[in-house]
């Protein structure tokens, strides 16, 4: 069962997201706030594994309430997904730095909705698709990197391959199949990235990606 926490200033929106959530078999949701500071609290008491976030709400936003979440040590499997209903690269870059692993539009269909909440729950990253590659490419004009950080020196060959492409947006299958490799290999590759790299999740392994001039806007495709 996906335990989710729906944060959002509109009693009808949360209502809404509610009665879509909890009609699907695998999903419940255990907490729902209308602040900043009280999502990071119920956070705290919940411990979900899916958090719903709005970006404006009052006493405390959703990205700042994301910084906090997203540094609790308690709380290291939880994974949060950005709404709004503002489509802003500003926005959605501070998201993904800020640690989210998921950022969609209020708009999205239901179906999407409830897709990204599974596709985040199992440890994947999610933006929407008129979203991604436009604020990976922000995120690389806006670094300063030129060549890869000293840190990728602790990755392989092999790994670093991966990374690009997981920089590129391809899911473990995609990998795969470019690579030649079995999606468990794929899975593997991925995860021992992290681990080596200290990086929490896929969505920052994109970032990582753009910001060490592994991938390059335009790149991508």
């Amino acid at each position: 069962m996906i335990r989710i926490l729906l944060a959002d200033d509109q009693t009808l929106i949360r209502a809404g997201f509610r009665a879509l959530l909890n009609a699907e078999p695998d999903m419940t949701v255990v907490a729902e706030c209308g602040t900043g500071r009280d999502s990071v609290r119920l956070a705290s008491r919940e411990h979900p594994d899916v958090v719903l976030m709005d970006i404006r709400m009052p006493d405390g936003d959703g990205l700042e309430a994301t910084r906090q979440i997203m540094a609790g040590q308690d709380l290291a499997g939880t994974r949060i997904i950005i709404l709004t209903t503002f489509e802003l690269d500003e926005y959605i870059a501070e998201a993904v730095r800020a640690g989210a692993a998921g950022f969609l539009v209020k708009d999205t269909e239901p179906e999407e909705l409830l897709r990204a909440v599974r596709v985040v729950h199992d440890g994947d990253a999610l933006l929407s698709p008129s979203v991604t590659r436009r604020i990976m490419a922000q995120l690389a004009v806006q670094s300063r990197a030129t060549a890869p950080p000293a840190s990728l020196d602790l990755i392989t060959e092999r790994e670093r391959e991966v990374l690009r492409l997981v920089g590129e947006g391809l899911n473990n299958a995609e990998i795969a199949e470019r690579l030649f490799i079995t999606p468990l290999t794929a899975k593997t590759h991925v995860s021992r990235i992290m681990t080596k790299l200290l990086i929490r999740d896929r969505a920052q392994l994109v970032v990582l990606a753009y910001e060490s001039g592994l991938v390059r806007p335009g790149w991508a495709g």
